[in-house]
């Protein structure tokens, strides 16, 4: 099975007098089948509210942030990473626990 990505903002910052949004807030979560791992983090954006295409706070989608988050990021090397931490969760070589207590 292959693992499903699933790319949120929960939140962003933004400048009041122009709207421009500063801080973007990510989440990437990766599900297959019961397993699942999830990365976190934010971008840093200086958005020029003269320039042609500046998208105000009002008018910005969840998808426009999306767009704007992963051309500041890796999305591959974040997406390998959840793949291979999906990958440990799903054939683990370690363990922990108190075998007195079983």
């Amino acid at each position: 099975m292959a693992v499903n990505y699933t790319w949120t903002i929960p939140t962003v910052e933004r400048t009041l007098s122009d709207g421009g949004i500063t801080t973007i807030h990510w989440r990437c979560t990766g599900v297959d089948g019961d397993h699942s791992a999830s990365s976190y983090g934010t971008t840093g954006h200086e958005p020029d509210a003269s320039a042609d295409g500046f998208i105000a706070y009002d008018s910005v989608t969840e998808a426009n942030c999306i767009a704007w988050a992963q051309s500041a990021l890796d999305k591959d090397a974040i997406e390998t990473a959840i793949a291979d931490n999906i990958a440990v969760k799903k054939t683990p070589t370690t363990g922990s626990g108190t075998p007195w207590a079983a």
